[in-house]
């Protein structure tokens, strides 16, 4: 009973209202009045210092103000000191490279060169071996190391499965080569006259790596073959090949038009091309 009394003179004691009054001194006039509680003031006074020093750390944070206090730095000088001392590195680099450099010179221009030191007997006596009449005959061990070679090498996953020497390109189409390959003209290509409707086959087996209709040039196709070669097909009718498709060599890949802008007649303009160079087709490719 006695705490529960307590209980009830304390929330007494802070919900009791009061009366904050201000007076004229001299008439004793009543100016102004507020009824207040202990709640309210305790209320209001955290609400208050929550807001002061939520604003505090706001204007640290976010503004320039930091830069005042003592232990913050500005942001400028520390992008700057960032910057000089990546100069700075820079620069001890290039000054250790001319110094290196320069003690070269130096040791090349007062002739402090080390030499080499050569036995000259033995290199007369090399220069006077008669190569005719050296025994270069293989011998029983020099055969053995070379068949263990050979068969490693027959069964290396690594090695391709086909020679550069084999690889042969397929005539695309057939006929007459109206405007051949010009570096001049900048005519990095053969036009082939050929009727519409014509199939144009892949010169080798690849990957085909572009398929679709341009403005300037129609449908072309352009495909990825081994040893970095890139073949182009160009003012197609119709392509019969999507992107990511795998062509054989002689697969058909597009029918022969006139499509494009750049164009005067039913042909295909075709195009090899090597690690980012253009190659003349007519040298690996008989159109006739």
């Amino acid at each position: 009973m006695a705490k529960q009394e307590k209980e009830k003179k304390f929330r007494k004691k802070l919900l009791h209202k009061y009366r904050l009054v201000v007076l004229n001194e001299d008439t004793f006039e009543e100016r102004f009045a507020i009824k207040l509680t202990r709640l309210n003031v305790f209320v209001i006074a955290s609400l208050g210092t929550i807001l002061l020093i939520a604003g505090t750390i706001f204007l640290i944070a976010f503004t320039s103000l930091k830069e005042y206090i003592p232990g913050y730095s500005s942001t400028a000088l520390k992008k700057q000191a960032t910057v000089l001392n990546y100069k700075t590195d820079s620069l001890q680099q290039v000054i250790n490279l001319n110094e290196h450099y320069y003690a070269s010179i130096k040791k090349v221009l007062t002739g402090d060169v080390s030499t080499l030191d050569f036995n000259r007997d033995s290199i007369i006596d090399a220069a006077s071996i008669d190569p005719r009449g050296l025994d270069l005959k293989p011998t029983k061990e020099d055969s053995l190391l070379r068949d263990l070679v050979d068969k490693e090498d027959k069964y290396n996953v690594f090695e391709s499965t086909i020679s550069s020497t084999n690889f042969v390109l397929f005539p695309p189409v057939n006929g007459t080569i109206s405007e051949g390959y010009n570096l001049k003209d900048r005519h990095y290509a053969v036009d082939v006259v050929v009727a519409k409707d014509t199939p144009v086959k892949a010169t080798a087996d690849g990957t085909v790596i572009f398929a679709e209709w341009t403005a300037e040039t129609g449908y072309v196709v352009i495909i990825e073959h081994s040893y970095e070669l890139i073949s182009v097909y160009k003012h197609n009718a119709s392509i019969t090949k999507q992107q990511g498709d795998l062509v054989k060599s002689g697969e058909v890949i597009a029918m022969a038009g006139n499509s494009g802008e750049l164009t005067t007649g039913p042909h295909l303009h075709f195009e090899l091309w090597k690690r980012g160079y253009s190659l003349d087709p007519t040298n690996f490719i008989d159109f006739n």
